[in-house]
């Protein structure tokens, strides 16, 4: 059972869920734009066969005609999708909530490229050539290198290099290497900054489990081990357990083969970087570094209507992180919250302390001093949307 004290604030009125119809929004965006160039990158990423081009063209089709047809009748979860689906399934895609229909997208897309059929093409991840397109090279080197710099700082500075090096990901260059001396500018770009909660939570109370909740593969991922790494080897986490998704979701999203692909180019690197690795790869055998790709982790729905067991993971860990953007909308709901709402307000059903770490490239934005929020505003930027700034946020 949770803690009462992390019942739901119900003096905060559940606010409209954001949805795509909006003309000039994110969400509009991504439906006009970004979805039917997502399908056409992954019909030439990989030599589809015939059937496969076919399906994804009438995915194509389907997205243009602004109309969402069910999922076929062989498909293995077509119940579940039937069941979430019930008032949304048939209408346009921008009249449902943003977050079903874009997560209801991903599933259409799996199911055209035939990863959970009985042909040759299960299993194959459609983003692939991306995610390893992106471990290649010398920018990744270079990254991994800087650790040997991050090695040389105090303790408190380096912790906090690379708990940015992990909330920044692949937009900063040389992640490892950001400190709250370094750069001021990128640091600048913190909306809000609950770091010193976050640490207060892992280093005032015995070493327990720590769940980190993985958001995007590649350059992102690898931040985020060696941030795994450091509360493993501090003593600030008896054992980590990474939840990533069990299927390719949202591009670039990641999966178990994701963690190992990550794993083998961490050890493989020289310097303080393969040291890192090497320790990660012992602390997954003795089974201090789990992995969890729970099914939920693919659903439509926000983390509020997590399952029992899933509940009881969170309630049992030290300390919950989410990672990324939509774990964000997941953890708040993705609804047009005034950003003034206390997050301790939409996030008090979590069964848990919880921090959310994220780069801002939507609209679900909770949290925010309205001082700040007047500031960010009269630039006329769009930052709430271009992943400029970033978030730590937490609730004990």
């Amino acid at each position: 059972m949770p803690d009462v004290s992390h019942a739901r604030d119900e003096t905060v009125a559940d606010a409209p869920p954001i949805l795509g119809n909006v003309p000039g929004s994110y969400a509009l965006t991504v439906f006009r734009e970004r979805h039917p160039a997502l399908i056409r990158q992954v019909r030439e990423a990989l030599p589809y066969t015939p059937d496969r081009r076919q399906a994804l063209d009438r995915l194509l089709d389907e997205v243009v005609r602004d109309v969402m047809e069910p999922l076929g009748p062989s498909a293995h979860d077509g119940a579940a999708w039937a069941e979430w689906g019930r008032d949304k399934i048939g209408r346009r895609w921008v009249d449902v909530p943003f977050l079903w229909a874009e997560s209801y997208f991903y599933r259409k897309l799996l199911e055209a490229t035939g990863y959970y059929g009985d042909g040759p093409w299960r299993g194959v991840d459609p983003f692939g050539p991306v995610k390893q397109a992106e471990l290649t090279g010398s920018v990744v080197d270079g990254e991994l290198a800087a650790l040997d710099e991050t090695a040389a700082l105090p303790p408190g500075e380096r912790a906090q290099a690379l708990l940015l090096g992990s909330l920044w990901g692949n937009r900063a260059d040389l992640s490892f290497t950001l400190t709250l001396s370094g750069d001021r500018e990128r640091v600048s770009g913190l909306v809000v900054d609950d770091s010193a909660l976050l640490w207060s939570l892992l280093r005032d109370r015995p070493p327990g489990r720590v769940c980190l909740v993985a958001d995007n593969a590649g350059r992102e991922l690898l931040p985020d081990l060696v941030l795994a790494d450091h509360l493993l080897a501090e003593g600030l986490a008896r054992e980590v357990v990474l939840h990533v998704k069990p299927a390719p979701y949202f591009v670039s999203d990641a999966t178990p083969a994701d963690v190992l692909a990550c794993l083998r180019r961490l050890a493989a690197a020289p310097g303080r970087a393969g040291e890192a690795g090497a320790r990660l790869w012992h602390a997954m055998e003795e089974g201090r570094l789990t992995l969890r790709a729970h099914p939920f982790a693919c659903a439509p729905l926000p983390y509020r209507d997590m399952p029992d067991d899933l509940r009881e993971e969170f309630a049992a860990a030290s300390l919950t992180v989410t990672k990324g953007d939509l774990n964000y909308r997941r953890l708040v709901g993705d609804r047009m919250w005034p950003p003034t709402t206390p997050f301790a307000a939409v996030t008090g059903y979590f069964p848990g302390p919880v921090v959310a770490l994220r780069t801002l490239k939507s609209d679900a934005l909770v949290g925010v001093p309205e001082r700040t929020l007047a500031g960010l505003d009269a630039t006329g930027r769009p930052w709430r949307t271009a992943g400029t700034h970033a978030m730590i946020q937490g609730r004990p």
